[in-house]
């Protein structure tokens, strides 16, 4: 789950990490008045879940409160558009107002889960205000990475090494010394997946604020985390997500092919997606429905993927282990009857209960694609589509 930059930075202010003065406007004429009491240049964001604002014109340094009114009316409602967004872009419903500040360096700060060795990691680098892909891919040298244990948190002690490796003056170091260490707790006490702050700058007067900041959140973690969830903008998410999560669907992902699936397992959601890919196609979605054995959630899931107009054919790979496949067929057939399917659908099932769902799948009179090995549904799911 992602949050607008306001919200993050409202966030970090509860835990002790600087940010400069502002506030939120969903009116042009709130704009004017937080420009106003701020006093002097002021900074116009757009509030969307997307990076490349600047580029995009979504970030508008401005002299007066009535320039701030203008530039938010121009961007309030609009959809911005940046490498980030579809082509469509995303729409803005507010912006955020803060002071514009002398910056004397550009910082990055960021911490994320390390898969592989399983902890968190502070990554921080000089090179403060860019892409930190465009950073690690041509200048790797510059990042500096920090594995923290989760059972002891972040000590003083290291926290000071990070800010010596991104070289520092003495007051500033204990400055940032702070930060990452609030910034940590954040992290951690919020179940983030992602807690970043590119640029953290510092000012030419001596303070160390975050100029920006990104925070992500584990979906997983959401039933202990309620007053994030209550910060969730699905204007912002893709409709079909949304859809599929407010019917209890949580593993729906929206993808940009035309091959809608419908797999149970991540793994073997993942599987098909390379297969679809090895045989010229692509899936409109990731989509693993679970070891769910009722039929209504199948045809809810059907159903989503039926209401994409991106998709030109559906594929169903089922391999039931816990999962029946005399529940995915009924589910199927009762989908046919309850909605206009009019992309093809191909089925491949195996595992338990095989023999019924094939019954099942026959005598219902569909005109269903079937396959009986993987290679062969994904082979014929893209030559339907």
């Amino acid at each position: 789950m992602k949050v607008h930059e306001y919200q993050a930075k409202q966030l970090l202010a509860q835990y002790g990490v600087p940010v400069p003065r502002g506030s939120v406007a969903k009116t042009a004429a709130e704009a004017k008045k937080i420009a106003a009491d701020i006093g002097g240049k002021v900074v116009v964001k757009a509030q969307v879940h997307a990076g490349g604002r600047g580029k995009a014109g979504g970030i508008k340094v401005v002299s007066s409160p009535e320039e701030a009114e203008k530039a938010a009316g121009e961007m309030i409602g609009s959809m911005l558009v940046t490498h980030q967004t579809s082509a469509e872009g995303a729409l803005v419903n507010a912006v955020l107002v803060e002071e514009a500040i002398d910056v004397e360096r550009e910082l990055y700060l960021g911490i994320v889960i390390d898969g592989v060795i399983g902890m968190p990691v502070v990554m921080a680098s000089e090179a403060g205000g860019m892409d930190i892909e465009e950073v690690a891919r041509t200048s790797p040298d510059k990042i500096f990475k920090t594995y923290i244990d989760p059972g002891v948190g972040v000590h003083a002690f290291r926290a000071r090494g990070i800010s010596f490796d991104l070289n520092l003056e003495q007051a500033q170091r204990r400055a940032a010394t702070e930060t990452i260490t609030n910034l940590y707790k954040l992290f951690e006490a919020k179940d983030c997946s992602l807690a970043e702050i590119n640029p953290l700058v510092i000012t030419t007067d001596g303070r160390v604020l975050a100029a920006d900041a990104k925070l992500n959140f584990d979906d997983n973690a959401a039933f202990r985390q309620k007053d994030i969830e209550e910060l969730r903008d699905t204007a912002q998410e893709d409709p079909l997500e949304v859809e599929a999560k407010g019917k209890g669907i949580e593993n729906y992902i929206k993808l940009d092919g035309n091959i809608g699936c419908l797999v149970n397992g991540a793994g073997l959601a993942m599987a098909v997606l390379d297969l679809l890919k090895l045989a010229g196609g692509n899936a409109a979605n990731f989509l693993d429905i679970g070891t769910i054995n009722d039929v209504e959630r199948v045809i809810q899931a059907i159903e989503i993927i039926n209401s994409d107009p991106d998709v030109k054919a559906i594929f169903i790979n089922i391999f039931g282990g816990m999962a029946r496949t005399d529940v995915i067929a009924q589910g199927i057939v009762e989908a046919h009857q309850r909605m206009e399917i009019k992309s093809p659908v191909v089925v491949r099932l195996a595992g338990t209960n095989v023999d019924e769902g094939d019954r099942i799948l026959k005598e219902s009179g569909l005109n269903l694609i079937r396959a009986y090995s993987f290679k062969e549904a994904a082979e014929k799911a893209v030559a339907a589509a």
